[in-house]
């Protein structure tokens, strides 16, 4: 099956490669737009989160599901309790930290309510909380955000109480769920950092973005060695040479990823957030927006490596600018595909959800899998996405064949 990369997704390739079923929703009581893409359907059921930004465009949602897919896809395991599902992906053009930003949400959630009751299992994405779905889930009167899923579940009471062992554990100071996605980030990071023959107690590393993706990632990459010169936040850039503190910046940002600049050692430095590509460093983890390296700035770039922890951070055209200067890059849907595949693992119960089964699990998948992207890019002379998404490709074409990526019928 023919399929366009996430991140060339556009309207006119929309033309030619649609997705299953996608709509658009107008509030009655605002200027906000959201928009529901189901690029697959496997076995009638699609994942993919919901996100808020102030610009977020029908295009943008439709690249993201398409991401969702293929993150879904390249997780396949014959033989393990966990079937991939579709990808699918809901975005609300709105300002999050808008006050009506709470009824924006409600409203456009219980406008899909009958996808996510049957179809769209779903959750927090950039700019949404899951705590914040959760209640407006609950408002609506459904029971869960991915309570269509639980209509393939064998035993649900045993998938509520590995559920509530993986929300309820904490490591360190930090709720495991909030640490899966970028402790997978890292582990991408660094299996790309042994592949260009680097030592990670000898590299450095900038992290774009210090919420749950950005925070864990630099939380695990120190704890492999990696020297983290520099952070970029909400408020602007914190950067040391020499390495910054990031446990203590980790324990002491707020709920939006802000760090705490009381918190800041007399040789750590603040710079502008328009600098954040100017800090030198080996290893680059961008984990905020999307599209936050383009055309204009790839030239900025100073690392070797990147380790994709947002969501479509690069456009096509600067990472065909970037490929050729040799930049390692570690795609989104297998870089920052923890996440999701850990939720399914603990629901369908291929894990316990404990900590210890958690992080032996992505430690194991994102190393295989980086480790076969690798050998397929260099044995094809292909870039590393070209490769991820050939694997995915196969995977999905396999999931298709046998489950279907049509609507089926539901018990």
């Amino acid at each position: 099956m023919a399929l366009t990369l996430p991140h060339a997704v556009t309207a006119k390739a929309a033309a030619t490669d649609a997705p299953f079923f996608e709509a658009s929703w107008h509030d009655p009581e605002s200027s906000a737009t959201g928009y529901l893409v189901i690029d697959r359907l496997v076995r009638g059921l699609c994942s993919g989160g919901l996100r808020m930004r102030a610009g977020c465009t029908a295009t943008e949602v439709r690249g993201l599901a398409r991401g969702m897919t293929l993150k879904e896809a390249i997780h396949y395991e014959p033989g393990a309790r966990y079937v991939p599902l579709g990808g699918a992906k809901g975005g609300i053009d709105f300002d999050p930290f808008d006050p009506a930003a709470t009824g924006v949400l409600e409203r456009y959630l219980a406008a899909m309510a009958p996808l996510i009751e049957q179809r769209w299992t779903m959750g927090e994405d950039f700019g949404v909380r899951q705590d914040a779905v959760d209640r407006a889930i609950e408002k609506i009167g459904l029971t869960s955000s991915v309570q269509a899923a639980h209509q393939v579940v064998a035993d649900l009471d045993a998938a509520n109480e590995r559920m509530a062992t993986a929300f309820g554990s904490d490591v360190d100071g930090v709720p495991l769920d909030e640490l899966v996605g970028g402790f997978g980030v890292a582990e991408a990071a660094l299996a790309a950092v042994r592949h260009r023959g680097m030592d990670p107690a000898a590299t450095t590393a900038f992290i774009q973005g210090f919420g749950s993706m950005g925070g864990a990632s630099a939380r695990y990459l120190a704890r492999a060695g990696v020297r983290i010169v520099g952070i970029a936040d909400v408020h602007g850039v914190v950067a040391n040479v020499a390495g910054l503190d990031v446990e203590r910046l980790l324990l002491t940002r707020d709920r939006s990823g802000a760090i705490d600049r009381t918190q800041l050692r007399r040789t750590d430095r603040a710079e502008p957030g328009q600098r954040w590509l100017d800090i030198p460093a080996d290893l680059l983890v961008p984990a905020a927006t999307s599209y936050c390296i383009h055309a204009d700035n790839q030239d900025r770039v100073q690392a070797r490596v990147i380790a994709e922890a947002a969501n479509m951070p690069i456009t096509p055209e600067a990472e065909e600018a970037l490929d050729a200067r040799r930049v390692t890059v570690s795609p989104d849907f297998l870089a920052n595909s923890a996440t999701n595949a850990w939720w399914w693992w603990v629901l369908f119960g291929d894990i316990d959800g404990s900590p210890e089964q958690s992080f032996t699990k992505i430690a194991d998948r994102i190393g295989a899998l980086s480790d076969r992207m690798f050998d397929r890019a260099d044995d094809e002379g292909i870039t590393t996405r070209t490769a991820a998404f050939a694997m995915a490709s196969e995977r999905l074409a396999e999931l298709t064949a046998r489950f279907g990526n049509v609507t089926t019928p539901m018990p």
